[in-house]
């Protein structure tokens, strides 16, 4: 008898004490999941309801149907701002992964000086994207700011002049203030690469391009997902730049889908239409990064320091 009771008991005490312990950890997990619902789910619920409705921001909601989505369809603004975000996100992928991989291996490294020039080089970090953009608008201005003293370099010195002027400009501006943060990401996935590997293919005779390419390249295959997605939710997103350096112009050549957003909110007050463009870029923004994790097989989260 008392060994069958032993014997019984051990189960018991096994699923208390998992149970015990699976408390702490959804106690834990209660304040981020209710700032989620809060702060992200609900407003989310929110905008999803509004934009089924006429509302000039006075007054109650009036049900609208699919008339705010059916103007949206039609509205050749709104299209033309889609083919401008994806086009300006690209451009931002294009030209933030390569210098940020770059610029994160090299600042893994232990040059000489390299701690120095990498606290110089993250200072836009600490900059808002509207000083940023204040700070660049002055420096890009055609009357007197740089392009006015070198127009052997600038031509007329009008940058927002045009649409490639302005779209060149929000391109080098992004870049300048968020390539810094993508290559801390990249600083962060190259010192964890074990060194055994560099160690195993100096000893063969790899010199330092072939390890960048065979072996640091793959090893960050996570790192450049995950700094990836950010840059596409960034660039759908991106508003405050465009406010402050082109105004979505010349005309609506730089009007941007976040941008087209707040002007048909705050500006034509349709905070119906503007609740469906912001729905349309959640949607992007959720199918674009989850193409990229399905694609590149990150959602298996297989470790690239197997066997090691």
């Amino acid at each position: 008898m008392t060994g069958n009771t032993t014997t019984r008991s051990a189960p018991r005490r096994a699923v208390r004490s998992s149970a015990a312990v699976a408390r702490p950890g959804i106690a834990w997990a209660l304040p981020a999941t209710l700032f989620f619902v809060l702060f992200a789910i609900v407003p989310l619920v929110l905008v999803a309801v509004l934009s089924f409705a006429r509302w000039d921001g006075l007054g109650a909601p009036e049900f609208a149907g699919m008339a705010n989505w059916t103007a949206l369809l039609h509205d050749d603004v709104m299209i033309n701002s889609l083919w401008l975000s994806f086009a300006l996100t690209v451009l931002g992928v294009a030209i933030q992964t390569p210098l940020s991989i770059l610029l994160g291996v090299w600042a893994a490294g232990h040059q000489r000086n390299r701690a120095i020039l990498s606290a110089i080089y993250f200072v836009p970090l600490l900059l808002s994207a509207t000083a940023v953009s204040v700070l660049w608008r002055a420096l890009l201005d055609p009357n007197f700011g740089v392009p006015a003293e070198a127009e052997w370099l600038f031509g007329d010195g009008n940058l927002f002049g045009s649409q490639s002027g302005a779209i060149g400009v929000l391109a080098f501006v992004g870049a300048w203030q968020w390539t810094p943060l993508h290559t801390l990401i990249y600083q962060g996935g190259a010192r964890a690469i074990p060194q055994v590997l560099y160690q195993a293919a100096a000893i063969d005779g790899a010199g330092t391009v072939r390890q960048f390419f065979h072996i640091t390249l793959p090893q960050l295959r996570n790192t450049i997902i995950t700094s990836t997605i950010l840059m596409v939710v960034g660039g759908l997103t991106t508003f405050d730049t465009v406010l402050i350096l082109t105004q979505g112009g010349p005309g609506t050549d730089t009007t941007i889908s976040a941008f087209y957003m707040y002007q048909q909110a705050f500006k034509g007050f349709d905070f119906g239409g503007a609740s469906a463009i912001a729905l349309v870029l959640v949607v992007a923004s959720t199918v674009i990064s989850l193409v990229l994790v399905r694609l590149s097989g990150y959602d298996k989260m297989r470790s690239t320091s197997e066997g090691i």
